[in-house]
């Protein structure tokens, strides 16, 4: 079976990743797609968790985002179209580069809306296990604020509502947007 696209969707907590990386899987133009949401993998620590926003947790956010990519890796070569969600900045993106360079083709997609925007609808969310603390939020949207050589990656969300913004990414992908090298 032929490997399929791997999109990542990411950004700070509160912007939209989730919603917009299941309505993209549920629209797939592929027969088979996936939403993979990477906080499902950080759940599943019983033992010596530490929040993924401190600094001290490096060593854990390295292992779940290794075991995490290698899924997706499989799940692509297995015929599906995947789309993740997480905060995956530029700190985080050397697998997914080792996913484009092994010949997968992925796409990489920041969704940055402004600071007060990301923090509204962060601490609005009803998710269970939702990040809702504001000066954490505040801390994530400002590691994305800046994204180096992957500013052209960021699309600004502030004003779009998940139609436009599902429709936005659609079309960057039919344009082959996006691609990680």
């Amino acid at each position: 079976m032929r490997s399929k696209r791997v999109v990542v969707i990411s950004g700070p907590p509160g912007s939209g990743k989730s919603t917009i990386a299941r309505r993209l899987a549920e629209d797939s133009v592929y027969d088979r797609a996936v939403h993979m949401h990477t906080d499902d993998f950080y759940g599943y620590i019983r033992k010596g968790y530490v929040s993924p926003w401190l600094p001290e947790a490096n060593d854990q956010n390295t292992v779940i985002i290794e075991s995490f990519a290698a899924s997706v890796k499989e799940l692509a070569v297995g015929g599906y179209e995947v789309f993740v969600d997480g905060v995956l900045g530029p700190w985080f993106l050397d697998p997914w580069a080792q996913l484009a360079q092994d010949g997968l083709d992925v796409r990489y997609i920041v969704l940055r809306p402004d600071e007060q925007t990301t923090i509204l609808r962060g601490v609005n969310r009803k998710e269970g296990n939702a990040l809702t603390d504001i000066e954490a939020i505040k801390l994530m949207w400002q590691h994305f604020s800046d994204l180096g050589e992957y500013e052209s990656h960021a699309i600004d969300t502030t004003h779009q509502d998940v139609n436009k913004t599902v429709a936005l990414i659609k079309k960057m992908l039919a344009e082959n947007a996006m691609r990680m090298a």
